[in-house]
């Protein structure tokens, strides 16, 4: 099969990296230098240091070239760009399969990933028996740990059961295990409010407020997903799986999280645009927890945790002020 991955970020070149031992890969970037850098000095040092690319990935910042004979494309921008390169895509490979990996709800409109798609990409309807066959590639998973070779389990979800079905078998790795859903909203829900629980529970770990309250962060954490992602049709066992409680995990518990990060600088006092910076890398949760909480809000649905974590990335509650705000709630049923 022949891949093009567009973004050439940490993911992207792990996933690149991946599949470059048993299909022929393209890793496309937006920037020309970015390209030229890489083919330089076969690595990606901007976003994945350490890795060396294999002679056989093709490296491009054509977007033209870059889609002409793929056979599939996975989309590995952050959530902002996802808009702008499926619409390029449709232009030039309306037909074409693809996949995308960001996770999060856009900015401002608040759609999940699949629903930019598409808003942007009539003929992508994810599912539909005509059109272009499309979804999503998510679960726990590290960049980083990806591309060391690592065991790792992710989903594929299409609302076209026999698409995520073919295409999961044919990206299946001895490394990279994949697993085929048709609950695509589940498993974008479960991706980007993890994200936004991970932030939650590196402000307490940052305070030093011990595993007990990490655990509980976590537990009434995923049943705020749950909550909300069964409001927009998705079904609560999908929460249980890869997409949901095993991302949460990974993100809430493992140092490589780039949100988890963001709430334990929070806690530590430094400002948010700081911690941006100091970052260099997207993530996801800060904006998507505005989101959430906005369109969690639109539908009634409670998101106490998500409304807290809100205020703190707004600088209307400190993190201190956070945690006495959750614990004296009153009490309720589980």
């Amino acid at each position: 099969m022949q891949i093009t991955v567009l973004g050439a970020g940490a993911w992207g070149t792990a996933l690149a990296l991946s599949f470059a031992s048993r299909h022929t890969v393209t890793l496309w970037t937006w920037q020309a230098e970015h390209a030229a850098a890489m083919q330089a000095a076969s690595e990606n040092t901007a976003f994945l240091n350490g890795y060396p690319l294999p002679d056989n990935l093709a490296i491009t910042a054509d977007f033209a070239a870059a889609v002409a004979t793929a056979d599939l494309a996975i989309i590995a921008t952050p959530m902002a760009g996802l808009r702008q390169t499926v619409l390029q895509l449709s232009q030039l490979r309306g037909e074409l399969p693809f996949l995308w990996v960001c996770k999060g709800l856009e900015a401002g409109s608040g759609l999940l990933p699949h629903q930019v798609v598409a808003n942007v990409h009539p003929a992508a309807r994810c599912g539909a028996s005509a059109g272009t066959r499309c979804g999503a590639l998510t679960g726990p998973s590290f960049a980083d740990e990806v591309a060391r070779g690592l065991p790792t389990a992710i989903t594929l979800a299409s609302t076209n059961a026999a698409f995520a079905a073919a295409t999961a078998l044919a990206l299946h790795g001895p490394r990279l295990r994949l697993y085929a859903n048709d609950d695509i909203t589940g498993a974008e829900v479960g991706g980007a409010v993890k994200n936004v629980m991970a932030i939650a529970t590196g402000i307490s770990d940052g305070l030093g407020l011990g595993l007990n309250a990490r655990a509980a962060l976590m537990t009434r954490g995923l049943a705020e997903i749950t909550r909300f992602g069964v409001r927009l049709g998705a079904r609560t066992e999908t929460f249980m799986g890869l997409a949901g409680m095993g991302d949460l995990i990974l993100t809430c518990t493992g140092d490589l999280s780039r949100n988890r990060r963001v709430g334990l600088a929070l806690a530590a006092g430094k400002s948010l645009a700081d911690i941006q910076r100091d970052l260099g890398h997207v993530a996801e949760g800060v904006s998507t927890t505005r989101e959430v909480a906005k369109r969690a809000a639109s539908l009634g649905v409670d998101m106490p945790i998500t409304a807290t974590v809100r205020d703190v990335l707004d600088g209307e509650l400190s993190a201190a002020g956070a945690v006495e705000r959750l614990m004296n709630r009153n009490p309720k049923h589980e």
